[in-house]
């Protein structure tokens, strides 16, 4: 079986570019109305709905790797690196702060060159344990040989099938110097394109133990970031992956087991990335939903505690409110609870449901 980085002629992709015209432009004037829709409104929606595309950036990249990470951690490490409120949400942890970290100076310092030392600065920030789960492994720097070759596989023990193999250890030195000089070359290709194919000429070369995929979806919103010309993200490309994750494994797969035509990928990747800002909408609604409820919420003088409840609510809290779940969101007896449940439905923040006695129960207002 041969992997494109085993051909003559690797790393010269070529693309047909009369195939890609027509969806690039559909997806750069999708990103233009998107980004001029964003533009129009004030600087704390803009902020509430950059904090959550982040957030699901963030959660969703962790997803597609079939590995879960506390969506209130990733969101109080962004938010309070950026300044904004934090309250209520919980402290996030050395590992959440390592992958805000990495995901933040894609984003807000993309204009920097993409160097060995930052990628390397990422893999130790998403890894501060040096570990990856319970495994050790080398971290802040390329694979060592001594990690054995890196293999996606499939199947039980004896019938193992070979999905992919990287290139071995040591020609990871060349393999990155070349990857680096051609992403920040002179090269006159659109950002997005770049994006696309940049993600796939990463993760073929493989170049980390582990973390590459998260990786490679970092360098790609740095792209992006160049596309859109800001550092604050509006539309999620890893939520949109999560979504169609077998395709999208089938279609890496099919890219490196291909020649170095790489149209096929590219047009899978642009029709995702139209598809995930056409989805950003619904982020956005959410977000002005959020905004109206605080304006009713700020017109009294809400506490703490019910600052921590509506936080909540308004995150991914599933089901009613009871004075039993605030008191436990709240830390406070059911009697407080009631009295600041109250003062939220006087507020026109929450909303009782049909019933009565214990199975009174509270939903966010319309």
């Amino acid at each position: 079986m041969t992997f494109i980085h085993e051909l003559p002629d690797w790393p010269r992709f070529t693309w047909d570019n009369d195939l890609l015209a027509a969806p690039l432009a559909a997806v750069r004037h999708a990103q233009g109305l998107h980004l001029g829709r964003m533009q129009t409104l004030g600087f704390e929606l803009r902020s509430e709905a950059g904090l959550e595309t982040l957030t699901r950036e963030v959660v969703q990249s962790w997803a597609i790797e079939g590995e879960s990470i506390d969506a209130g951690e990733v969101r109080s490490s962004i938010a309070s690196r950026l300044g904004l409120d934090a309250g209520g949400l919980p402290s996030p942890s050395r590992e959440v702060d390592g992958v805000v970290e990495m995901m933040l100076d894609a984003t807000r310092n993309s204009d920097a060159q993409l160097t060995a030392e930052r990628l390397r600065a990422w893999h130790a920030a998403l890894f501060p344990t040096g570990r990856s789960g319970l495994a050790r492994i080398t971290v802040g720097a390329w694979r060592p040989a001594s990690a054995g070759p890196m293999q996606v596989v499939s199947g039980s023990p004896g019938h193992e099938l070979v999905h992919f193999e990287a290139p071995t250890a040591v020609r990871l030195e060349e393999e990155m110097s070349s990857f680096l000089a051609w992403f920040d070359g002179g090269e006159a290709l659109d950002p997005v394109l770049k994006a696309g194919l940049a993600h796939l000429w990463f993760v073929t070369i493989h170049p980390f133990e582990d973390g590459n995929g998260r990786i490679a979806r970092a360098i790609g919103e740095l792209a992006l970031s160049r596309a859109d010309g800001t550092p604050e993200r509006f539309y999620s490309l890893s939520t949109q992956i999560e979504v169609e994750r077998k395709s999208y494994y089938l279609e890496l797969e099919g890219a490196q087991r291909g020649d170095l035509d790489v149209t096929a990928w590219l047009l899978w990747f642009l029709a995702c990335l139209g598809r995930a800002i056409e989805g950003s909408e619904a982020s956005l609604a959410r977000v002005l939903r959020k905004a109206r409820v605080w304006e009713r919420a700020n017109r009294g003088s809400v506490n703490e505690r019910q600052r921590r409840a509506l936080n909540r609510l308004l995150g991914d809290f599933e089901g009613h409110l009871t004075s039993s779940k605030y008191a436990k969101l709240a830390g406070c007896s059911t009697d407080t609870a009631l009295r600041d449940i109250q003062q939220l439905v006087d507020l026109g923040v929450l909303a009782r449901n049909p019933g009565a006695g214990r199975s009174t129960s509270y939903r966010v207002s319309d």
